[in-house]
């Protein structure tokens, strides 16, 4: 026996340190002469010219019903255009599904903001979501209050009524010698492709890290609240990016009950924020006119989620599910197109390529499209737990997470949810069972450019909704390009940063995926059930 462990023991050793592009497929993943004719047909709808549809799909989602905030009119009306678009394509069992409650949706109106002395010029703005707006247009002095603790309160107490008030130093806005947009390079890949083994992290620890973002909430909170205290018209606060680009997301609660109330916001270009704070520091007075309307809507405190389905051919295994899916929101500074209109639109062209090619799957493919996403999986978590399993709940009799009987039918869920960048590959998230299977199905992918799989985890998107209950989720490898630089709940969020044939490449990967998923004689290999995890209010 020891003999043996040790054998297997340097055999998996040897397996870590090998990337798992270099593996080697096995004999019984082969793709089969059918298998390959409709990939075939696939690669035909999905990359052709005059085929393809996802650029007038993200167009739709993005130009005409972008942004899409959850519970705000505009992503009601996207779900009502989407639905309308699956029906005409006859998938079944095209319906919204409702969860929640998620709270009060938000939207704004009219965002106007301007400096009108010493100099007139306008400004690069946008209303936080889930904060008021001014009431009308107000034209008022601007201060500066820089407050970084309680403590600097008493400077400017009695000062800042009727006043639009900047309270944050100006950011550093650093010259930039590399390019914003980036393509994953062979090297960087071949990296990403082998086990990385887990080391001590430098620097804070993870408790450290949240203690010091409780101590910097709790503040913000307090700081609020003196600001409202003290009759602000409007708290202006600076983007964290540069080059006219502005990150915003929201300033204020959706539960209008138990979230403190909060003063108008307003997030603006830092190059706009610097010449207001430098024209402050010289002593010279700055006047602004600002007209910001935001409306709220109590009616429905619920959110819901897109759902439909190409049912499966074979009687035998018709009751099996594979997923694909993305999340639907947005935040509202853009438009939504790569974060995450571009997933959106790709799992939609997918299902379209699917049923449009007529390529016959034993197993039903299942839609999903998730609202709540940007607030922290909400959507995703909520069908995963109605239908699936709840990470948070023990099973008394195995001591693991609680399922249910759909749990064992559902096969894989694919994702996408890293802006317009092509497919280059999988994250496995730790399953390195699937690994030869997945080396063989991109082999037809290869001059496309789909080459990597990797053992790694990647986080922050729906995928891990199925992974905390033990279902095979996965979220593609995308090129980066923009997104994080520039894109990522930005207001240049927007049909022009989308790349067409990324987007029909991955249209054309995914429907692949589905399709070969759908008709392999066994389901996809699963890691153990995991155990409950306690319910943790973050932070």
């Amino acid at each position: 026996m020891r003999k043996h462990a040790s054998v297997l023991l340097a055999a998996v050793i040897t397996l870590a340190v090998i990337p798992l592009g270099a593996q080697a497929p096995a004999q019984n993943n082969a793709l089969s002469t059918a298998d390959l004719t409709a990939i075939h047909q696939i690669r035909e709808e999905g990359l052709g010219q005059r085929s393809s549809q996802v650029m007038d799909i993200i167009s739709e989602l993005s130009d005409i019903h972008g942004p899409r905030l959850t519970n705000s009119p505009n992503i009601k009306e996207a779900a009502k255009w989407t639905t309308d678009k699956m029906t005409e394509w006859q998938l079944a069992n095209v319906h919204l599904e409702p969860w929640g409650p998620f709270g009060r949706g938000w939207s704004n109106e009219r965002t106007n903001v301007q400096v009108i002395a010493p100099h007139p010029f306008p400004l690069i703005a946008y209303a936080k979501a889930w904060t008021p707006g001014t009431e009308g247009a107000v034209t008022a002095d601007a201060i500066y209050a820089p407050m970084t603790k309680e403590e600097d309160f008493a400077k400017f107490k009695g000062q800042l009524k009727g006043k639009f008030v900047l309270t944050a130093a100006i950011p550093e806005s650093p010259e930039r010698f590399d390019p914003q947009a980036h393509r994953y390079t062979d090297a960087e890949l071949l990296d990403m492709s082998k086990v990385e083994f887990p080391t001590a992290a430098p620097g804070q620890s993870l408790e450290e890290r949240l203690a010091q973002f409780r101590a910097q909430r709790e503040f913000g909170i307090k700081l609020q609240k003196f600001l409202l205290d003290e009759g602000v018209v409007a708290w202006i606060e600076p983007s964290r990016s540069d080059d006219g680009t502005v990150f915003v997301q929201q300033g204020g609660g959706r539960d209008k009950e138990k979230d403190p109330p909060v003063p108008c916001r307003v997030a603006i270009a830092n190059e706009n924020y610097g010449r207001i704070v430098r024209t402050l520091q010289k002593k010279v007075p700055v006047s602004m006119l600002v007209d910001i309307q935001n409306k709220f809507y109590d009616d429905d405190l619920n959110s819901f989620n897109i759902v439909g389905e190409i049912p499966g051919s074979d009687k035998a295994k018709a009751d099996q599910i594979v997923m694909l899916g993305a999340h639907f929101d947005s935040w509202q500074a853009g438009t939504g197109a790569t974060d995450n209109g571009a997933g959106s639109a790709v799992m939609l062209e997918a299902i379209r390529i699917l049923k449009t090619a007529g390529v016959k799957m034993r197993r039903t493919v299942r839609i999903g499209l998730w609202t709540g996403e940007e607030q922290g999986l909400l959507g995703s978590r909520a069908y995963v737990k109605a239908h699936f399993g709840d990470p948070n709940a023990e099973d008394p009799a195995t001591h693991l997470i609680k399922v249910t009987p759909e749990h064992a039918k559902l096969d894989a869920y694919y994702n996408i949810d890293n802006g317009t960048g092509k497919i280059r590959g999988v994250y496995l998230q730790g399953n390195e069972m699937i690994a030869p299977i997945f080396e063989s199905w991109m082999v037809p992918f290869h001059d496309l450019g789909m080459n990597t799989l990797t053992i790694r985890n990647t986080g922050g998107t729906d995928h891990l909704s199925y992974e905390a209950v033990g279902l095979p989720g996965f979220q593609f490898i995308q090129d980066p390009m923009d997104y994080d630089t520039r894109t990522h709940h930005s207001n240049m969020d927007v049909y022009e940063r989308i790349q067409e044939p990324d987007m029909k490449q991955m249209a054309t990967i995914v429907a692949s995926f589905v399709y070969l998923t759908a008709n392999r004689d066994e389901m996809m290999p699963r890691k153990p059930l995991p155990k409950p995890v306690p319910v943790r209010n973050f932070p």
